[in-house]
């Protein structure tokens, strides 16, 4: 399976994804279903930490359930294409249409841990996705649509200022700074 062997030469930026990293393929290699909701326990999904073609700006969500501002992402629902999913979900939860990886290689692996929370009149258990961020581009003069059944609110943010729109602690910390410090690593690298 291709996303197996991707996150397998994944190199991980830090602990977390090395940690996060042993566990996901672990889970891959023991659980046929990894890609589907119907693993109550944990499954696959794909986010997008999207940025305009200067890189210092991210397009986030308001997200309806968390109640905080976040990248976009969803679940796998059974497709191994993991960039292909964190593409889709981007279109579907901001409404911009002109977007592109900046690299196809996957930008950073997280364990995300899941609250127990209603979603569309029926209870979701606490569980864990498995997820695979990668890094996309996108045009900062799209016209930007909320999606209703997800979220409230679509914006660009600075870099500095994506992070203190998160009222997610552990994201704002652990997930959002990181990708950022990953960001400025490349636009380095790049000018």
């Amino acid at each position: 399976m291709k996303i197996y062997d991707d996150i397998q030469s994944y190199s991980p930026w830090n602990e977390q994804e090395k940690r996060d990293k042993a566990l996901i393929l672990g889970f891959l290699r023991d659980n046929s279903d990894a890609f589907l909701r119907s693993n109550l326990l944990a499954h696959m999904t794909a986010s997008a930490w999207a940025v305009n073609k200067n890189m210092d700006k991210v397009l986030m969500v308001y997200h309806n359930i968390y109640n905080s501002w976040s990248w976009t992402g969803g679940h796998a629902d059974g497709d191994e294409n993991l960039l292909r999913v964190a593409m889709k979900e981007l279109k579907e939860e901001t409404g911009t249409q002109n977007i592109r990886p900046v690299s196809e290689d996957i930008y950073s692996l997280e364990v995300l841990t899941v609250d127990g929370h209603e979603k569309r009149g029926e209870y979701v258990s606490g569980h864990l996705h498995l997820n695979v961020t990668y890094l996309i581009e996108a045009d900062e003069n799209d016209c930007l649509k909320i999606c209703e059944d997800e979220n409230s609110g679509v914006k660009w943010f600075t870099l500095e200022d994506a992070v203190k729109a998160s009222s997610e602690p552990w994201f704002a910390e652990r997930i959002y700074k990181k990708l950022n410090m990953k960001l400025e690593q490349i636009k380095n690298q790049r000018y």
